[in-house]
């Protein structure tokens, strides 16, 4: 079973200095319907003007995603990391027993585009921890997260994981899925088909109950899919 959320019914809020599309109900955006999916809670895809970003603010119990797609991220936090996140590299933040942080556009001229992507922990008032990195480009599958930082990726406290998928034009690739477990693919850039479904940039898709993910590019594509509980 498929469930598309396209790009232009998600919830929206426009600040000015923000530009933020939510996935899930998010602040002002509230939609029954929409509270999450499995153990994920917020996708926002933010665009934030140059000098701009969000104040120094508080976190508790949840993993904090961060993935950016253009621009740079300038993060404080109350662990003492002032950092620097660049385009192409992700953050993952587990908030614990409580944080506090704030993430700006440190650029004069260039906006940010990122995903921000919150995830309800199966641990509750662990140590806050903070870490980034830049995985390899390389086409297929990337795991992002794993409950046990397999493979080079970030920890997760949830029995989940995150592969970041990128294919060429014209490719079709087979993806095997668990029937018994969800997922939700929320596309980064390109055009493609799944399951015979043509779905597009910023589009998201709710899976369950399907054995295989069959994908075929009509653009180089980049998306992000959740393997959840």
């Amino acid at each position: 079973m498929l469930y598309i959320r396209k790009a232009n019914e998600r919830g929206h809020a426009n600040h000015g200095w923000l530009d933020s599309n939510h996935t899930f109900s998010f602040a002002n955006y509230y939609d029954p319907k929409f509270m999450g999916f499995s153990s994920l809670r917020v996708i926002n895809e933010d665009r934030v003007k140059a000098g701009y970003g969000f104040g120094t603010h508080p976190h508790k119990n949840m993993e904090i995603l961060s993935y950016v797609l253009d621009g740079t991220i300038a993060h404080k936090d109350s662990m003492g990391n002032v950092e620097e996140l660049k385009a192409g590299e992700f953050q993952i933040m587990s908030a614990g027993t409580g944080v506090t942080h704030s993430e700006f556009n440190p650029s004069d001229t260039e906006n940010l585009h990122f995903y921000q992507i919150w995830i309800m922990p199966n641990e509750m008032n662990i140590k806050p921890r903070y870490d980034q990195k830049a995985f390899e480009n390389q086409k297929g599958g990337t795991l992002i997260l794993s409950p046990n930082a397999e493979n080079g990726s970030f920890k997760v406290y949830q029995d989940m994981k995150l592969w970041r998928y990128q294919f060429d034009a014209n490719h079709t690739e087979a993806i095997k899925l668990d029937a018994n477990r969800n997922y939700w693919l929320q596309v980064v850039k390109g055009e493609f088909t799944i399951n015979g479904n043509t779905v597009r940039t910023s589009d998201g898709i709710a899976i369950s109950e399907e054995t295989l993910a069959n994908i075929e590019t009509n653009s180089d594509v980049e998306f992000l899919m959740f393997d959840l509980a």
